[in-house]
């Protein structure tokens, strides 16, 4: 997209400083250059890059020197579109997870294949960009009704489960950390578009505490701490924030979440991951989305504790010059350099 006029003077150089930027705003401080930018997870690397993003079931068809040379294609494609975009962290894919019967999601690779992901990214050279994996730990929503059932008539089971969650996360992050990741995340859906799943009292008893011990764990290790969750979580902001949390990612606007409320109420204790509408990205138009991250950008940079991204998955169906557009708009209202 065309910047126009009186946007053209205001266009920021890439800067060098992408990942303090990153660290910066985890830490709850201003960023030194810009605004950050991650995505939680990027799926249209085909469509950016220009190359093929060898991923899941087609990964698993190669022999083992085949997979290693896919290992080093993907992190060639990771970081020249994290360069391209300007990126201040990336993730690796994700382990398999069901999103329908029958299916995979789209950004996911073998388990140990993850950790050498990892080793082979470190090993090309990320220094701007922080390694982010997600590794889970803290209990999400299970709509399912013997879930559902196990709150009220065994909820001793949804202890052990968040019990073993919380232990086989921080096993994880450890392999990781050993492997260059230096954050890492946990996918924990807790709310739909009507509001929070679980009860009050059950987030006492099932999510506060794990919260609170897996973040601590991990800063004992010297990693931060990610939850990202769909949804409106509103009712909870306050405890989330109370309980050693880096970020939350998401921060849904279709749920209804109000960014700029958020960050009135927990802007000093919690970094907000987002939270450019998906949707938008992928049926509106270059135009709507240059406007709406300008002004997401212009209402939630001051200060810091801010990370810009998508509120959700960037699909590949998603156009290149829509989330250009959101690049662009970042390059030209995301500085801190000129304020």
């Amino acid at each position: 997209m065309a910047p126009s006029a009186n946007d053209q003077k205001m266009t920021m150089s890439p800067c060098a400083g992408r990942k303090d930027d990153m660290i910066a705003a985890l830490r709850h401080q201003q960023p030194s250059h810009a605004v950050p930018i991650w995505e939680i997870e990027f799926q249209a690397w085909d469509a950016a890059s220009g190359r093929h993003m060898i991923l899941g079931k087609e990964f698993e068809r190669l022999t083992a020197p085949e997979q290693e040379k896919a290992l080093h294609t993907n992190a060639e494609i990771l970081l020249s579109v994290a360069e391209e975009m300007h990126w201040s962290a990336v993730g690796i894919p994700s382990g398999y997870w069901n999103s329908a019967p029958g299916q995979l999601a789209y950004y996911c690779l073998p388990w140990e294949a993850r950790f050498r992901q990892s080793e082979v990214l470190r090993d090309m050279g990320c220094e701007n960009l922080l390694l982010i994996a997600n590794v889970g730990g803290i209990l999400c929503a299970n709509y399912s009704e013997e879930f559902c059932e196990k709150m009220f008539d065994e909820p001793e089971s949804i202890d052990a489960m968040a019990e073993n969650g919380l232990k086989h996360s921080l096993e994880t992050a450890r392999r990781f950390k050993d492997c260059g990741i230096e954050t890492v995340m946990s996918a924990s859906d807790m709310a739909d578009n009507n509001g929070p799943f679980f009860k009050p009292d059950q987030m006492e008893r099932w999510v506060y505490p794990y919260l609170k011990r897996w973040t601590a764990a991990l800063h004992s290790m010297g990693l931060f701490g990610i939850m990202h969750s769909d949804g409106n979580l509103t009712p909870y902001i306050e405890q989330l924030a109370s309980h050693g949390l880096d970020a939350l990612q998401a921060i849904d606007p279709v749920a209804g979440m109000d960014i700029v409320a958020t960050k009135q109420k927990v802007g000093g204790r919690l970094c907000l991951c987002g939270n450019v509408d998906c949707g938008r990205l992928l049926l509106g138009t270059p135009e709507e989305n240059f406007e709406a991250t300008k002004k997401l950008l212009l209402a939630c940079k001051p200060g810091g504790n801010f990370i810009l991204g998508a509120s959700n998955a960037v699909q590949p169906e998603v156009p290149m010059a829509n989330y250009r557009a959101m690049i662009e708009a970042w390059k030209q209202y995301g500085s801190y350099v000129d304020d």
